[in-house]
């Protein structure tokens, strides 16, 4: 078996992000679970300027009680940058269930498959 080329990994890094982002467009987290390692934290700063955030079930929980289908929302993987097992990425989306924000992804790639590791993200006014 051959060492995949980095158009390969750049299209594997897009499918995993992309069930991130149906995910949250479908208001359901059993699409983006798949996308994510067991030990995944996510982390954001809060309106009083605090630390938040910590296993990924958090993310999991709150797409499924707190957002709503947004078919409609725009979504752009804007960035991947990888090396050899190391990736990160950033994804773009504006009106996902009524907030726009910026996510920025960690991915490494585990037994040939690739998976966010972390995430950290900025909430914005949505357009």
């Amino acid at each position: 078996m051959s060492d995949s080329t980095y158009v390969q990994d750049y299209h594997a890094i897009s499918e995993v992000l992309n069930k991130y982002i149906e995910g949250c467009k479908q208001a359901k987290s059993s699409i983006m679970k798949p996308a994510f390692a067991p030990e995944a934290t996510m982390y954001s700063i809060d309106r009083e300027g605090k630390l938040v955030g910590g296993a990924i079930t958090v993310l999991f929980e709150a797409i499924d009680k707190d957002f709503r289908p947004s078919p409609d929302a725009e979504a752009a993987i804007t960035r991947i940058e990888i090396v050899g097992t190391a990736a990160s990425a950033r994804i773009d989306a504006n009106a996902m269930s009524g907030i726009s924000f910026t996510d920025f992804f960690h991915l490494l790639k585990v037994d040939g498959k690739w998976m966010v590791v972390s995430k950290v993200f900025q909430t914005h006014s949505a357009p």
